[in-house]
């Protein structure tokens, strides 16, 4: 008796095998691709926020654009995004407003973050946006 149940038995761990670990890939596949999206979208609102900080300690309006994109590039680059593209607009219309009237700037950065190869069917790259604002000092000459 026990020897016909072995015979049938025989190649399902064979069967098994080949059923689980694709599906295991997918999986694996989709906690990386999820872990890059949320390590980006970190980086990024990360970046947005050093850059609206060095705008916002700037003197004049030029110096605080272009304090923010190299504020908000190296924060990029120190953080090692598997960015594309990316880019950084900042906005200082805050700077035209007279003194005693509270103001601020914002920094918004842009990463199109590179998910090609790691799972069939999705896209080859996604856009990742944050926009951060940060006060100007009140009372600052500008």
């Amino acid at each position: 008796m026990k020897r016909n149940a072995s015979r049938r038995e025989r190649g399902a761990a064979v069967i098994e095998v080949v059923i689980l670990v694709p599906a295991l890939g997918l999986i694996l596949g989709l906690i990386i691709a999820g872990g890059r999206v949320a390590l980006a979208h970190q980086a990024v609102e990360a970046a947005a926020a050093e850059g609206a900080r060095a705008a916002s300690i700037a003197r004049t309006q030029a110096a605080a654009g272009s304090s923010a994109q190299a504020a908000a590039q190296s924060s990029l680059q120190a953080q090692s995004t598997w960015c594309l593209t990316t880019s950084t607009q900042v906005d200082t219309s805050g700077f035209a407003r007279p003194v005693g009237t509270p103001a601020s700037v914002q920094a918004t950065v842009t990463c199109r973050l590179d998910l090609a190869g790691l799972l069939p069917g999705l896209p080859g790259a996604m856009n990742i946006t944050a926009s951060v604002a940060s006060p100007l000092d009140t009372y600052r000459e500008r």
